[in-house]
C-alpha cells in the first residue's frame, strides 16, 4: 500500500509548554468529573443523586470558564459558544445535547449534524457585517394574474467562499463534506459547487492515544494537487479528538508543492488537546461548535458522543468495509436528491471527468 504514516509522538511535539500545562489542568478537573460520575451512577437515593448532580454541574462550569480562558488566547480556535451572542448558545447546546444522546437514532443524527453545520458555517461567514449586498431574483410557482418573481437581498461573500475545494477525511466526514458544499452552494450568488478532493486516512484502533498511528492511504485517495494549489481548503469532519487524521493528510498536502491561500477545519465538537495541536501544527483556522475537555486512553473524545461515523453510515459488516460509492448509495434517495450537485462532484473526482 502505498501510504504516509503520523506518529502520536510527532503531534505531541507540537504543543507548547504552556499548552501542556493547560491540557493537565483540563484532564485534572475532568478527572474530578469521572469521580463524580461514578457515584451518580451507583447513587442509592434521589438525594445522593441531586448532589452529584450539583457537583458535576459545579465542575462543567469550572471547565468552561477555563475552556474560555484558554481559546480567548487563540485566535486560530474558533468556538461558537466563544464567538456569538449569549442569546444563541442556548440552542447550540441543545443542538448539541440531542447528537451526544444515546437514545438518537441515525435519521435524527444526521439532522442535527445538518444543524450544527448550518451554525458552523453562520460563525464563519454568516455573520458577517459591512459586506456588500447582493440580490437573487427568483421564479416562483405562481403565474396568477402573472408570472410572479420574488426579489431577496443576501450579503455577498462570493469572495470568501467561491476559492473553496472540499477535503473530505473519509469515511466519517464525508456526509458532512456534502452539507458544507451545499451551504456554500446556497449562499454563493452563482450556486458555486466545490470541487471535492478525497483522502482515505484511518488511525490504527490497536493502539492507545500516546502511540497512535495515522494512516493515509493514497492509493485509496482521490485528489489532484493542481486543483488544492491557491484555494482555500475546508475540511469537515463531525469530531476532532487528536487531530492526527487532519494534520497527515495537510502535512502530505504541502509536501507536494501545493501552497493553500487558507485551511479551514470545521468540527462539531473538538478535543481541546486535539486543538490544539492542530493550530500549531498546521497555519490553519478551527471552527467548533462545542469543545469537549478530555481524551480516554483510546483516543476518544470525553464526554463526545461515540462514533460520529457510524451514527452517520451505520456500522460496516467485518471484513467488508464500504467503498464511497456504496457508503454513498446508502445513504438513500433523499440525501442523494438534497445533495445531487455534490454527488456528481464527488462522482466525477472518484471516476474521473469525461
Amino acid at each position: 500500500m502505498n501510504k504516509v504514516i503520523l506518529k502520536a509522538e510527532d503531534l505531541d511535539g507540537f504543543l507548547t509548554e504552556d499548552d501542556k500545562v493547560a491540557i493537565a489542568a483540563m484532564d485534572n478537573i475532568y478527572g474530578k468529573v469521572l469521580a463524580s460520575f461514578r457515584l451518580y451512577s451507583a447513587a442509592a437515593g434521589e438525594r445522593e443523586r441531586e448532589n452529584q448532580k450539583e457537583n458535576l454541574i459545579h465542575l462543567y462550569n469550572d471547565m468552561g470558564k477555563l475552556m474560555r480562558a484558554i481559546c480567548d488566547k487563540e485566535s486560530g480556535l474558533q468556538v461558537y459558544c466563544f464567538r456569538t451572542p449569549h442569546e444563541m448558545h442556548a440552542e447550540i447546546s441543545r443542538v448539541i445535547a440531542k447528537l451526544r444522546d444515546i437514545r438518537t437514532g441515525s435519521d435524527e443524527f444526521i439532522y442535527y449534524i445538518q444543524r450544527a453545520y448550518e451554525k458552523l458555517f453562520y460563525l464563519a461567514w454568516g455573520g458577517m457585517r459591512g459586506t456588500e449586498k447582493n440580490y437573487l431574483m427568483i421564479k416562483t410557482p405562481v403565474t396568477a394574474p402573472v408570472q410572479n418573481y420574488a426579489v431577496h437581498k443576501i450579503t455577498n461573500i462570493d469572495g470568501k467562499i467561491e476559492n473553496t475545494v472540499m477535503c473530505v477525511l473519509l469515511r466519517g466526514a464525508l456526509l458532512p463534506s456534502m452539507i458544507m458544499s451545499k451551504e456554500i452552494e446556497e449562499y454563493s450568488s452563482n450556486a458555486y459547487v466545490t470541487p471535492f478532493a478525497l483522502f482515505k486516512i484511518k488511525r490504527d484502533e490497536t493502539k492507545r492515544e500516546t502511540n497512535m498511528e495515522y494512516i493515509l492511504d493514497l492509493d485509496r485517495s482521490y485528489f489532484d494537487p493542481a486543483v488544492l494549489d491557491g484555494k482555500d481548503l475546508i475540511f469537515a469532519d463531525p469530531m476532532n479528538a487528536t487531530g492526527g487524521s487532519f494534520v497527515t493528510v495537510v502535512k502530505y498536502i504541502l509536501s507536494q508543492g501545493v501552497k493553500p491561500r487558507s485551511v479551514h477545519f470545521f468540527n462539531v465538537i473538538s478535543a481541546l488537546k486535539g486543538a490544539l495541536r492542530v493550530i500549531r501544527a498546521i497555519d490553519c483556522t478551527v471552527w467548533t461548535c462545542w469543545m469537549d475537555p478530555a481524551l480516554n486512553e483510546s483516543a476518544y473524545i470525553l464526554p463526545g458522543l461515540g462514533d460520529a461515523g457510524d451514527r452517520i453510515n451505520g456500522c460496516d459488516v467485518e471484513g467488508k468495509g464500504r467503498n464511497i460509492m456504496q457508503l454513498i448509495a446508502d445513504y438513500g434517495n433523499n440525501i442523494a436528491g438534497l445533495y445531487r450537485s455534490q454527488l456528481r462532484e464527488i462522482e466525477d473526482t472518484v471516476l474521473g471527468r469525461v
